[in-house]
């Protein structure tokens, strides 16, 4: 089966939901949602997987730091999650859109039946003009909280299992950082942006570093397994700077901008959820 060529999914961080203070960065939430709402315009489809129901929901309940506990982060991940569709629900409407909440567990990707009500699901709404909100259904599955290694690494992961599934033609990370440099721009302010990547091998895995924002919780390396996963299955990834939603007008259209990763779909690479 091909892609829908109009089809495209953006991820966004909890580092660009939220701002240096931990709390809700509202002008974020605002021109996410204004440029997501224009490329809908402009005859896209758009889904939207979105962090940063633990951290909003930390600010919420008054609590100093990110809790430890995996009960109290739960809470954390309810009220949070409640709060961050509010807002999105209050932005998107500014834009005259509507939107749909769809929580997923890794649990639901491993049932053939689960799967093809999700693909059912994500087609009717779409079909409609509703824009998905996608998250991790944080406050009832534990696995990817407590994991070390987590299977969607602050989403980046979810969103690229998204993508397969709705057979999006590009997925979009925002992050942090512009992209991925050839050094950590943080210890070099030498370190040049690399504009497009062919292929994802251990010399560009060398590159990722560790930890990304304090905030969130994937670094450069799950966007990297995450843009790995999606380009294998021919979805062209990009990775740019959340703080600037604006440059999602060039990525739709071709134009440059954060990191390229060239989609190249391999006909023996099977994909299991």
């Amino acid at each position: 089966m091909g892609f829908y060529q109009n089809r495209v999914v953006v991820k966004v961080g909890t580092s660009t939901l939220t701002n240096e203070m931990g709390k809700s960065d509202l002008r974020s939430f605002d021109c996410l949602a204004c440029v997501l709402s224009d490329i809908q315009n402009m005859g896209y489809e758009v889904i939207l997987v979105s962090s940063g129901a633990i951290a909003v929901g930390t600010n919420k309940l008054n609590m100093k730091e990110r809790p430890s506990s995996m009960r109290m982060k739960q809470a954390a991940a309810a009220v949070g999650q409640c709060s961050i569709m509010f807002l999105y629900d209050k932005f998107f409407n500014d834009y005259d859109k509507t939107i749909a909440q769809i929580l997923l567990n890794a649990e639901d990707m491993k049932q053939e039946e689960k799967k093809e009500n999700l693909i059912n699901t994500f087609n009717a709404l779409l079909e409609m003009g509703i824009i998905p909100v996608v998250n991790e259904n944080d406050s009832v599955s534990y696995t990817e909280i407590e994991s070390e290694d987590r299977l969607f690494g602050d989403n980046d992961m979810l969103s690229a299992v998204v993508a397969v599934l709705c057979r999006a033609k590009q997925l979009i990370i925002l992050s942090d950082i512009d992209g991925l440099y050839d050094a950590d721009p943080r210890l070099y302010p030498n370190a040049k942006l690399i504009k497009r990547i062919e292929q994802i091998d251990e010399k560009v895995y060398s590159l990722a570093g560790g930890a990304g924002s304090r905030r969130g919780t994937g670094g450069m390396k799950t966007k990297l397994q995450a843009a790995e996963l999606a380009t294998g299955q021919g979805i062209d990834t990009v990775i740019t700077n959340g703080k600037n939603p604006k440059t999602l007008y060039d990525i739709v259209k071709g134009r440059g901008a954060g990191t390229l990763f060239a989609g190249n779909f391999m006909v023996n690479k099977c994909v299991h959820f």
